[in-house]
C-alpha cells in the first residue's frame, strides 16, 4: 500500500447521491415504487410508496449502501426490493478500482459512527456529503478489501441465521408454554387434545377449563414459605455474597455477572428469617412486578429490596412449573389484574400467598418442567452462540478494517486447517 493511499481521503474514490424530495401528493401505501425514508433503513421495508414520474438515478437496488443523513447516522445495506431514494438519505458507492464496493459498507460503519459521536447535538444532527469525502482511504489494497468483506459477510450471515433461529425458538416457546399450562401431558406422554376437541378430559374450575386430573391451589398451600425481603438497603461491594435485586432478574434468569454483592456479615443479617436455597423461587414484587428465577444448585444469595421468596413444598410443587405460571399462566394473569391502572405497580406478601394456580400431579409437573427446560437450554445455547458471533465480529472489524491484522494470512491459515481436517 502506497504512502499516498494511506494518507488520502475517500474523496474522488466514492460517489455520494443524496435523495430526492419526491412530492408528497404521490405518496400512498398501495401502488408505485417503495420510497426509502430514514425510518425504513434498518428493516429494508418501506411504509410508503410513490406513484409518479421519477429520475432513474434515484432507483435503489439490493446491496446498495445507504446512510441516514439526519439524527442518528447509520450505514445500512439495502436488502429490499427496487425502490426510490427519498431526501435525507444518501447512497454511497465506490467510484474507482481502489475501493471494493462490498468492503465500503463495512469500512464506513465505524467511521460514520465516529462522525456521529463528534457531531454536536443542537437540534438534529446532520451528515453532509463532505463529511464522507473526508474519511481516510482504507490502508489495504482492493484485493485485500474484497477478502475482508468476504470474511465479514460470512460472519454476518451466520449472525442473521442465528437471530432467525432465536426468534423462531422464542415463538415456539410461547406456544409450548400455553399448551403445557392449559393441556398438560397425558399418561401416554403426549399433549392432551384441546378442550374443544375432547371435553370429557377437562373440568371447569375458578381458573377456567383444566384437565380432570388437575386441581386449583393457592400458593400458600403449595409453598412452605412465602417471605418478603428485609426492608433495609445493604452496603453493596465488589466481592462477597450475591444479592437478588430487581434490576438483575429478567425473563426467568438471574444476571449473575452484573449482580451486586454484600459482605458475609450482611448476608447473615439478611437471612435471619429464611436462608435462600436451591429450588427456591425469587420473585420481584415491585419495579418491576413479576420477574422471577429459580435458585440453582451451589448459589449463595440473599434477598435485595422489593423481592420475595417462594419455597415450593417438596412433592407438591415443582419450582420450574411455578416459574412458568409466573410468566405465562394464572399468576401472570392475576398480577395483571392487581396492578392494572396503578401508577406504582406493586404486590405484597399477602397477595402473593393468595395466587391460585392450576396444579397437575407432581410427576406431570416434573415432565412439564423437563420439556420447558429442554427448550430453554436450546434457546440459551443459540443466544450464547449469537453473543460469540457478535464479539468475534466486533474484534475482526476493529482488526481487519484498520489493517492491524492482515486477512490474507488468516485465510491461508484457515485453508491449511481445512486441508488437515
Amino acid at each position: 500500500m502506497s504512502e499516498a493511499m494511506c494518507t488520502a481521503s475517500l474523496g474522488q474514490n466514492i460517489k455520494v447521491l443524496s435523495g430526492f424530495a419526491f412530492p408528497s401528493e404521490g405518496f400512498n401505501q398501495l401502488v408505485g415504487l417503495p420510497l426509502i425514508r430514514i425510518r425504513d433503513l434498518a428493516s429494508s421495508d418501506t411504509e410508503v410508496r410513490f406513484k409518479g414520474r421519477y429520475d432513474p438515478t434515484y432507483l435503489i437496488k439490493k446491496g446498495d449502501v445507504l446512510i441516514g443523513m439526519d439524527g442518528d447516522f447509520e450505514v445500512h445495506r439495502w436488502t429490499g426490493e427496487i425502490a426510490l431514494l427519498n431526501q435525507r438519505v444518501c447512497k454511497v458507492e465506490a467510484a474507482t478500482r481502489e475501493l471494493d464496493q462490498r468492503f465500503l459498507y463495512w469500512y464506513l460503519k465505524p467511521r460514520v459512527a465516529e462522525i456521529h459521536r463528534r457531531t454536536p447535538q443542537t437540534t438534529v444532527r446532520h451528515l453532509s456529503a463532505s463529511d464522507l469525502y473526508l474519511i481516510p482511504m482504507p490502508p489495504i489494497s482492493a484485493d485485500e478489501q474484497a477478502a475482508v468483506s468476504q470474511v465479514l459477510d460470512t460472519l454476518d450471515t451466520a449472525i442473521h441465521e442465528t437471530e432467525a433461529i432465536i426468534a423462531k425458538l422464542k415463538a415456539v416457546k410461547q406456544g409450548l408454554l400455553h399448551d403445557l399450562l392449559t393441556r398438560g401431558i397425558a399418561a401416554n406422554g403426549e399433549l392432551r387434545p384441546p378442550q374443544a376437541e375432547a371435553p370429557h378430559l377437562y373440568k371447569e374450575s375458578p381458573l377456567g377449563w383444566i384437565p380432570k386430573e388437575w386441581e386449583v391451589e393457592s400458593v400458600t398451600k403449595v409453598c412452605s414459605d412465602v417471605v418478603d425481603c428485609p426492608h433495609s438497603t445493604p452496603n453493596y461491594q465488589d466481592q462477597g455474597v450475591l444479592v437478588a435485586r430487581t434490576m438483575h432478574i429478567k425473563d426467568g434468569i438471574f444476571l449473575e455477572t452484573l449482580a451486586s454483592r454484600v459482605s458475609e456479615r450482611q448476608y447473615q443479617d439478611r437471612i435471619a428469617r429464611l436462608e435462600p436455597q436451591a429450588g427456591d423461587v425469587i420473585f420481584t414484587r415491585e419495579a418491576p412486578v413479576g420477574e422471577a428465577f429459580v435458585i440453582p444448585l451451589g448459589m449463595r444469595i440473599c434477598l435485595g429490596q422489593r423481592v420475595m421468596l417462594l419455597r415450593p413444598k417438596n412433592g407438591r410443587l415443582v419450582a420450574q412449573y411455578l416459574l412458568a405460571q409466573i410468566y405465562s399462566g394464572a399468576v401472570k394473569d392475576r398480577i395483571a389484574t392487581l396492578t392494572s391502572g396503578t401508577t406504582n405497580p406493586h404486590l405484597n406478601v399477602s397477595e402473593a400467598k393468595e395466587f391460585e394456580i392450576p396444579l397437575p400431579p407432581f410427576a406431570e409437573q416434573q415432565e412439564i418442567a423437563k420439556r420447558l427446560n429442554e427448550h430453554e437450554s436450546r434457546l440459551q445455547s443459540e443466544i450464547s452462540e449469537q453473543k460469540k458471533h457478535l464479539l468475534l465480529k466486533s474484534g475482526l472489524m476493529d482488526d481487519l478494517l484498520t489493517g492491524r491484522v492482515r486477512v490474507t494470512p488468516l485465510l491461508a491459515e484457515a485453508a491449511l486447517e481445512q486441508g488437515s481436517a
